[in-house]
């Protein structure tokens, strides 16, 4: 495990964090920018550790290091910090400072810690902490988006007294919190290998005319957030997606559609050869009939628009089911929510329908939701959409452990917690 600490007030709390780890089993080793040990000695985190700190590019400390002879195996002895970025199984960079987090973005790597995260592929953890201002500018908040694009797994800030004596948002999150979140990484990485995971994502246009569409308010963000923490389980996803106001997750494959009929024809193509559907994407009902080939005009008299159905993509999904295969549908009620899912659940023969309330689900970052199936139905508190998803993947997974015939996934479905002293 490498803990990456840049140059911010809070380089003290990796302190508490490099022991909370160690505490949980995981071999540390801790690289810091020239600015980090600004804050904190080189020698205070060496004895947290017990291993050296890299503060440079220039030597190679890697013979030094206390580590596990199955790491030390995965060293070749090339240069310090590719030996690293080869070895380890996680980066947790606390604090991240707006100067840290852009370097990231642009690739750029003067020190060891930036040219470790450039030659790492493995789960990257990153955890802002910076004055209010500079967390709220466009800069930071593009940036950001790309990181999460990437597969970047952010944690934080938290909201409460700055340095700089204001109050917001940008101070690190809890030690715990970042703890639990390197440990999720680690459980989930691999946990679904070689597992085909179809997602159904964004919403629908029906064209009225070459101009206007039927639409909804769906943001798809919570398609997006599925595609991504399947990715991160090591699944091979793919995405169908419809128009969303945020881009898709990279390392997915995707599939771009407009409408309902569209979307459709692509679900029902993957579907034949996916594990497990998740069927998230909001879709209109309802089509014009016969949309206007020109753009209609304004009109005194009043218009009637004549609609028809559209096709229930994922009760189509369900009827074609293969033996083995995981199906989860959502649904969007206002009111009597469980029973109404539950007969959603059975007439389109899915295992788990994901109730969302619309006051709760749409457009923003988090979601309350509740997990209804055939004989239970669990509510959870309100979380991130990432964490929703997380936990839906979760039951996915012990839903296919239950299911004759199911291909196991590479690298062990069922593991769900790092082993104490295998983590590095």
């Amino acid at each position: 495990m490498l803990v990456g600490v840049s140059g911010g007030i809070a380089a003290y709390k990796a302190c508490e964090l490099v022991r909370r780890l160690r505490q949980r089993g995981a071999h540390v080793v801790v690289v810091m920018t020239p600015a980090a040990t600004e804050f904190v000695t080189p020698l205070t985190f060496q004895t947290l550790s017990g291993n050296p700190v890299v503060t440079s590019l220039w030597g190679d400390q890697a013979p030094r290091f206390e580590l596990p002879d199955r790491v030390r195996a995965r060293m070749g002895g090339k240069v310090g910090h590719v030996d690293l970025a080869e070895a380890v199984d996680a980066l947790v960079i606390a604090p991240a400072t707006a100067n840290l987090i852009a370097r990231l973005v642009h690739g750029e790597a003067p020190d060891a810690l930036t040219a470790i995260a450039l030659a790492c592929r493995v789960p990257l953890i990153v955890c802002p902490a910076m004055d209010v201002e500079m967390w709220r500018h466009p800069a930071t908040v593009e940036n950001l988006a790309v990181l999460r694009r990437r597969g970047v797994i952010l944690v934080g800030p938290a909201d409460g007294p700055l340095a700089s004596g204001l109050v917001g948002p940008g101070r690190l999150a809890e030690i715990d919190v970042i703890a639990d979140a390197v440990e999720r990484s680690l459980a989930y990485r691999g946990s679904m290998t070689g597992v085909r995971v179809l997602v159904g994502a964004g919403r629908t246009e029906e064209p009225i005319d070459p101009v206007r569409v039927l639409t909804n308010r769906s943001s798809g963000r919570m398609g997006m957030a599925l595609a991504e923490a399947a990715r991160d389980r090591g699944a091979e996803v793919t995405l169908v997606t419809g128009p969303t106001d945020v881009g898709p997750p990279g390392g997915v494959r995707v599939i771009a559609v407009r409408t309902a009929i569209e979307m459709a024809a692509a679900m029902a193509a993957e579907a034949r050869g996916a594990d497990a559907v998740v069927m998230a994407a909001a879709v209109a009902d309802y089509r014009a009939a016969k949309p206007a080939r020109e753009k209609l005009k304004r009109a005194d008299a009043t218009r009637t628009l004549e609609l028809e159905p559209n096709p229930d993509i994922l009760a189509a999904i369900g009827a074609a089911r293969r033996p083995g295969q995981v199906l989860v549908g959502f649904a969007l009620e206002t009111s009597d929510g469980v029973r109404r899912a539950r007969t959603k659940l059975r007439a389109k023969g899915v295992d788990v329908i994901v109730l969302n309330d619309p006051a709760d689900a749409l457009g923003g970052d988090t979601n309350k939701v509740t997990l209804v199936e055939a004989r239970s139905a669990k509510r959870l508190p309100e979380m991130s959409k990432r964490e929703v998803a997380d936990l839906v993947f979760a039951r996915i997974l012990e839903l296919r452990s239950l299911k004759p015939g199911t291909r196991t996934a590479r690298g062990g479905a069922g593991r769900t917690r790092a082993a104490k002293g295998q983590r590095t």
